[in-house]
């Protein structure tokens, strides 16, 4: 059941979403929400007591419903290397659908330091989890070599930061695009041995 309190924060998460995304963390300032909200600043800070906060809860927000759309569609796959690959393209698909999640994920709260590489760290952790554990099965099932699952699935995921950043900042094909490619790249280099 939603309250009036959920309602509410999910106003203040979408309108914030936006606000970062447009104007990244330090250029943004909580009154643009507020009146994106139609809500004082006393207000937003009831819900969320620092600017801060505010961009971290976007943040994981954003997160959950990316990791939410990966874990799905590696759930419609019937071997785990193609469930870990569908996992990687729900993601691509994602970001190159909405071009300020992707800026706000990888880009946006550099500037922040440290306490945004810990938040993005931890957010790609949760993206890595999908992609391992489906990469865990493969390799108990002999789909693919035996590896290191973990360092794997990071590296996936550098895959995609890269070409997101690319994309973001240099233009050029989306990231979705890029996947027959990127794809090729990452699940080539698991094969088993013969």
């Amino acid at each position: 059941m939603t309250t009036t309190t959920d309602a509410t924060r999910e106003r203040i998460l979408g309108a914030a979403e936006a606000v970062f995304a447009d104007k990244g963390y330090h250029d943004a300032i909580v009154d643009d929400i507020g009146r994106a909200t139609a809500m004082s600043k006393g207000g937003l800070y009831f819900h969320f007591p620092s600017k801060e906060e505010l961009f971290f809860a976007v943040l994981d927000r954003m997160a959950d419903k990316l990791v939410a759309k990966a874990g799905k569609a590696a759930e419609s796959q019937a071997s785990p290397l193609a469930a870990a690959e569908a996992a990687l393209e729900a993601v691509l698909t994602s970001l190159s659908r909405r071009r300020r999640l992707a800026r706000l994920l990888v880009a946006q709260g550099y500037s922040m330091g440290s306490p945004f590489e810990r938040k993005r760290a931890a957010i790609f952790d949760r993206f890595a989890d999908v992609i391992r554990a489906q990469l865990d099965r493969a390799v108990t099932t002999g789909e693919i070599a035996s590896v290191d699952t973990e360092v794997a699935a990071l590296v996936w995921l550098g895959a995609i930061n890269e070409v997101v950043v690319h994309w973001l900042y240099q233009g050029g094909p989306s990231p979705v695009e890029r996947y027959p490619a990127i794809r090729r790249l990452l699940a080539g280099g698991l094969a088993p041995e013969r």
